[in-house]
């Protein structure tokens, strides 16, 4: 549980007054400014009342995938030519981009996998296709997925994409999440 002195930061940081976190948490505000004063110390199931709404409260101000995700969403398919994917992705400015298998995405084309390629066997790139070239699927979230699970999972992925119910509405890279932190 979150020390009680840090009570009165993360109200504040949530845009609460004592009276809305009081109501929220099903206690008077006049026990909400005891506890902030520091001249009261609540039981147990009042702390956990108060930071239980307090998690909620900031879980509903979080942003989610759907605000942060582009919906337009470049694909390539699995027996396209390494060439043309490099050639779309200098155009478009993008620098990954989900692989398409009968209309289900089965990895992803970075520029890390094709410059690695490219060094490996320079002689080949003419000939490689997408499925020669591309890395494991990317991670799959629901439009409702925090911006907290996205950047974790952003640490260890270039991008992840957005589905509902096995439909891609979107995708998110590092540099998306970055533009939209406050």
């Amino acid at each position: 549980m979150i020390p009680l002195e840090e009570l009165q930061k993360i109200r504040k940081r949530l845009g609460l007054t004592q009276k809305e976190l009081a109501k929220q948490a099903g206690v008077s505000q006049s026990l909400i400014a005891k506890i902030e004063a520091g001249t009261l110390d609540p039981t147990l199931s009042r702390a956990q009342r108060i930071f239980t709404a307090l998690e909620e409260l900031r879980e509903k101000e979080e942003l989610k995938a759907q605000e942060v995700m582009h919906k337009k969403v470049v694909y390539v398919h699995i027996g396209d030519s390494v060439n043309e994917v490099i050639k779309m992705m200098r155009n478009k400015g993008i620098s990954q981009v989900p692989v398409l298998s009968r209309e289900k995405i089965v990895g992803i084309v970075t520029e890390k996998v094709l410059l690695d390629k490219i060094i490996e066997e320079p002689h080949k790139i003419s000939s490689l296709k997408v499925g020669d070239v591309m890395d494991d699927t990317p991670p799959i979230i629901s439009s409702t997925t925090s911006v907290h699970i996205i950047s974790e999972l952003l640490r260890d992925y270039p991008v992840v994409i957005v589905a509902d119910k096995g439909e891609i509405k979107g995708i998110i890279s590092k540099s998306d999440l970055l533009g939209k932190i406050r």
